[in-house]
């Protein structure tokens, strides 16, 4: 018999921002049966349930994986409903209705040669102190030695597509022109439905057979001129994509533009008329200069941190939600949209915030409703393989000095703010700000930053990112 715990901290995976994640390697047949198991005896403390749900993005590691957990789920006598390839949020909402707990095999946006589990109870993501328990937990159980094919219920696909169609009248966007950038994202068989039954006409672009680890926080130059190409050529309203297992979107204006996750977060919640909002503290700070809330909360980033804010904030207002800086919005409270119902879902999601904006679009461009809002202006980007010790020692000297790490990166500006919420941020005299943070899924660090102008946004990461790698 093998021990849930020490096959885990064997394993070299480990919890990040959002979900366990690791090399592909890593994930043997007995890491993901260890972390199944344990996951579900955490869960028996707190549920009954006879049913799991599992489900999968594209990466040609996540089959397997998925198995995995399926023969732990046998294992320990319960059943496996397995939605095949669907976007995180179509997993987590069908399972949430249906009141069992569920697994996503997905590593999200992370190169193809890593992977990872997502974790969601029957009442939303797990917590930190979820994951913790997971860890120390010491279930016992038997090496898997044979994994079996899944058969695929079409359920969570067709629920996901429901949820959102049924909300609007089915013209609502008649006349609109919608490029869809599929590459390899997990809901790319659903998003076509979803916007021709609303009125769309649809195109789409680039289906790839090859996993594509589309970022949203950081889109590629290559990603941009695409976007700027593609709606030149095809005249779109409005482009939409994901990241890779469908819980943080990508959309473009109509002039190709893509749009930051917090800034698309920022008018679904105008649109929606949210009152409270929990939000990472790396969100451009239009969010509170635009006046609109009664309360925003900044938190950690990673949709946990988010999400724990939601109980508080539910206590006192009547509409909740969240959204991150790199996309994905987290509807914290059921609301009413033309007269229905939509239920919470807190965890991340990519649909709902393209739908209202582009149903809200209907006399004036997105570009518009973007230049509606205070003109503030953020950028990010990442160093890969830096590694996370090194990224913490740096933000410990600039914890320590600030002043000395502006000048190592190149400015003599004054600091008028320190921030280490997450990382280090930095307000400057003439309010800008650069945010430094390492990464809590691969070891990367990344930069933030908030400008007047795009332009000094984008360089302020440059600049820093470049003159980092040298201290």
């Amino acid at each position: 018999m093998l021990i849930t715990s020490q096959v885990i901290k064997a394993s070299g995976v480990g919890f990040g921002t959002s979900g366990a994640r690791g090399l592909v390697t890593d994930f043997t047949s007995n890491t993901c049966a260890a972390f199944t198991a344990a996951f579900i005896d955490v869960m028996k403390g707190g549920f009954d349930f006879t049913k799991v749900a599992l489900a999968i993005d594209n990466r040609p590691s996540s089959p397997d994986i998925a198995k995995a957990c399926a023969a732990m789920l046998v294992q320990v006598g319960l059943e496996v409903v397995y939605y095949g390839v669907v976007p995180t949020p179509a997993l987590a909402a069908t399972a949430m209705a249906e009141k069992i707990p569920s697994i996503m095999v997905t590593g999200s946006h992370i190169p193809f040669d890593r992977n990872g589990l997502k974790f969601y109870r029957p009442d939303g993501e797990i917590d930190k102190q979820d994951e913790a328990l997971i860890l120390d937990n010491n279930a016992s159980f038997e090496e898997i030695t044979s994994l079996d094919e899944l058969s695929v219920n079409p359920a969570a696909a067709e629920q996901y597509i429901e949820r959102y169609t049924s909300l609007f009248d089915h013209g609502v966007l008649a006349g609109k022109k919608v490029g869809i950038y599929e590459h390899s994202s997990a809901g790319r068989d659903l998003y076509a439905d979803i916007f021709t039954k609303l009125g769309a006409s649809v195109t789409a672009l680039e289906r790839s057979d090859v996993f594509v680890p589309i970022d949203t926080e950081a889109v590629s130059d290559e990603d941009a001129l695409k976007a700027r190409n593609w709606s030149t050529e095809h005249q779109f309203d409005f482009i939409f994509s994901t990241d890779g297992d469908g819980d943080r979107p990508l959309v473009a204006d109509e002039n190709g533009d893509w749009l930051r996750g917090d800034i698309l977060g920022l008018l679904c919640a105008q649109l929606l008329d949210i009152e409270a909002l929990a939000i990472p503290v790396s969100c451009n700070t239009a969010v509170e200069k635009s006046a609109s809330f009664k309360q925003v909360t900044r938190t950690k980033i990673g949709s946990p941190y988010v999400i724990a804010e939601f109980a508080t904030l539910n206590s006192e207002f009547a509409s909740v939600a969240g959204f991150e800086a790199n996309g994905g919005f987290l509807l914290g409270s059921d609301i009413t949209i033309n007269n229905s119902r939509l239920t919470a879902l807190p965890t991340r999601d990519a649909v709902l915030p393209a739908i209202v904006l582009l149903a809200s679009a209907k006399q004036v461009g997105v570009s518009q409703l973007v230049a509606s809002l205070p003109q503030r202006f953020t950028a990010s980007d990442r160093i890969k393989e830096f590694e996370t010790q090194r990224s913490l020692s740096i933000i410990a000297e600039g914890i320590n000095d600030p002043k000395a790490l502006l000048a190592q990166l190149g400015y003599d500006d004054s600091v008028t703010h320190v921030d280490v919420t997450d990382g280090l941020r930095l307000t400057l005299d003439n309010n800008d700000v650069v945010h430094l943070r390492p990464s809590g899924n691969a070891p990367e660090l990344r930069c933030y930053a908030e400008s007047e102008t795009e332009k000094q946004a984008r360089a302020y990461v440059q600049q820093v990112l470049t003159k980092i790698q040298l201290i």
